[in-house]
C-alpha cells in the first residue's frame, strides 16, 4: 500500500514536471510560495485566542516574550511576495502591449482572481458572524473572529491598487518611494506629526519591493551584486534602526505595542524587506536548480495554484480548530495564554491540525480561486508565468 502511494505520488510529480514550459523560471514560483507559507506559519505561531470567562480575546507570545522576536524575521516575508508579484505583473503587462491587449482587459483579468475568493470569503463569514450574535455570543468574541477572518484583505487591497498601477511602476526608481517611507517616519516620530500621516506608508512601504520586481524586470537586478547590497545595507540599517533609533525588534505587530512595524510599515519594517529581497535574489539560482527535482516542483506548484485560497483561509483555519477545540476544554496552546515557552511547545503541536483543518477549506473553496467548479482531478497545459495574473505550475483542478 505504501509502495503504491510512493508511486502515484511520484508519478503525479513525473506529469507536473513534464506539463511545465521549458523556459518557466521556476524560481519565481518557488519564492511566492516561500512568501505565501511564510505568513501562513508567522500568524498560527504568533496568534493566539485566548479562552477567558466564555470570551475569546487575542494574545501573542511576542506580547509576553519579547526575546522571540527573531521568529518574526523568519515568518514575515510579505515584501518577497510583493518582490514577485512586480516582477511578474510588469513582465506581465509588457507581454500584453506587445500582443495588443488593452490595459483594461488585462487588469480585468489579473484582478479577477483575487476577487473570486475574497467574494466567498466575505459572504461565508457575514453568514458566519449573522448567526453568532444570533445565537447570543458575547459581541467581542464576534469581533475578534471576524477582524481575525477578514485581516489577511489589507494586504489583497494594496495588492490591487498596486497592480493597477504597474505601467507607472514599470520604470519607477525604488529610491522615490523608500524616500516617501523615510520622510513619512520622521515627520510621525521625529516631529510629532498625527499618526495618520503614516498611512501614507501603506502604498509606498509595500511600493519599494513592488518597485524592485520592476527593476528585476528591466533586467537590473541580475548581477549578485545587486543581492548582495541589499541583503548587506537592508540588514545593517534595520539593525540600526531598532538600536538605535527605538524601532520595535518584531517585525510584525504585538498587540498593546504603543508602535507596530506594520500598522502602518515602518521604516525599519521597509529596510527589513530589502534585506528579504536581496536574500531571495541571491537564492534564485539554488532554487531554479532544486526545481529540477519533480516532487519539489509539484510541491511548490500545487502551493502557487492555491495561493490565494491558502492565504485567505488560514485564519480561518486557525479559528476553527480553536472553536472546535472549546467542546473539550480550554487546551494548551489553544485557548491558554502565550506567556511562557511552554505554550510556544504546546502550539507547535497544533499546527498539523490547522493545516488539516485549511486542508478541508481548501477543499471546499479553491475552485472559487479559478472561477470554475471543482471536477475530478486533471492535468492541463500550463501557460508561461506571464500569461497569468498569479504564476502557478501545472494546473490541476
Amino acid at each position: 500500500m505504501r509502495h503504491r502511494t510512493l508511486h502515484r505520488v511520484r508519478h503525479f510529480a513525473v506529469r507536473v514536471d513534464t506539463a511545465t514550459p521549458p523556459g518557466r523560471d521556476r524560481a519565481v514560483d518557488a519564492l511566492r510560495a516561500v512568501a505565501v507559507l511564510g505568513v501562513v506559519l508567522g500568524h498560527w505561531l504568533v496568534t493566539a485566542l485566548v479562552a477567558d470567562g466564555g470570551k475569546l480575546h487575542t494574545g501573542s507570545p511576542l506580547q509576553q516574550l519579547p526575546r522571540l522576536a527573531p521568529v518574526s524575521w523568519l515568518f514575515q516575508t510579505l515584501a518577497v511576495f510583493f518582490l514577485v508579484g512586480g516582477h511578474v505583473a510588469t513582465r506581465s503587462h509588457a507581454t500584453a502591449r506587445a500582443d495588443g491587449t488593452p490595459y483594461r482587459r488585462w487588469l480585468t483579468a489579473r484582478l479577477s482572481r483575487l476577487s473570486r475568493p475574497v467574494a466567498a470569503l466575505l459572504v461565508l463569514w457575514t453568514i458566519v458572524a449573522t448567526a453568532l450574535l444570533l445565537s447570543g455570543t458575547d459581541v467581542t468574541t464576534v469581533r475578534t473572529l471576524a477582524k481575525l477572518a477578514l485581516s489577511p484583505l489589507w494586504f489583497l487591497v494594496v495588492f490591487a491598487v498596486l497592480t493597477a498601477a504597474t505601467p507607472l511602476v514599470a520604470r519607477l526608481n525604488p529610491l522615490w518611494p523608500l524616500a516617501v517611507v523615510l520622510h513619512v517616519d520622521l515627520l510621525r516620530f521625529g516631529f510629532g506629526a498625527p499618526a495618520g500621516v503614516g498611512w501614507v506608508n501603506l502604498a509606498a512601504g509595500w511600493l519599494v519591493p513592488y518597485s524592485l520586481g520592476a527593476a528585476w524586470t528591466r533586467g537590473e537586478l541580475d548581477r549578485p551584486r545587486a543581492g548582495w547590497v541589499l541583503l548587506i545595507g537592508g540588514t545593517a540599517a534595520t539593525a540600526g534602526l531598532v538600536a538605535w533609533a527605538g524601532y520595535p525588534a518584531s517585525m510584525v505587530g504585538v498587540p498593546g505595542a504603543s508602535v507596530s512595524n506594520l500598522d502602518p510599515p515602518t521604516l525599519a519594517a521597509v529596510t527589513f524587506g530589502l534585506a528579504q529581497c536581496g536574500l531571495a535574489l541571491l537564492l534564485r539560482e539554488r532554487l531554479r536548480r532544486a526545481m529540477r527535482r519533480p516532487l519539489a516542483w509539484a510541491a511548490v506548484a500545487l502551493v502557487n495554484l492555491s495561493a490565494m485560497t491558502i492565504f485567505l483561509w488560514h485564519q480561518t483555519a486557525l479559528m476553527a480548530t480553536t472553536a472546535t477545540g472549546l467542546l473539550l476544554g480550554r487546551l494548551p496552546g489553544l485557548h491558554t495564554p502565550p506567556d511562557h515557552l511552554g505554550w510556544v511547545a504546546a502550539r507547535l503541536l497544533w499546527l498539523p491540525v490547522f493545516a488539516l483543518v485549511l486542508g478541508l477549506c481548501w477543499a471546499a473553496f479553491h475552485g472559487y480561486e479559478h472561477g470554475r467548479p471543482r471536477t475530478r482531478s486533471r492535468v492541463v497545459r500550463t501557460r508561461p508565468a506571464s500569461d497569468r495574473a498569479a504564476p502557478t505550475g501545472a494546473r490541476h483542478v
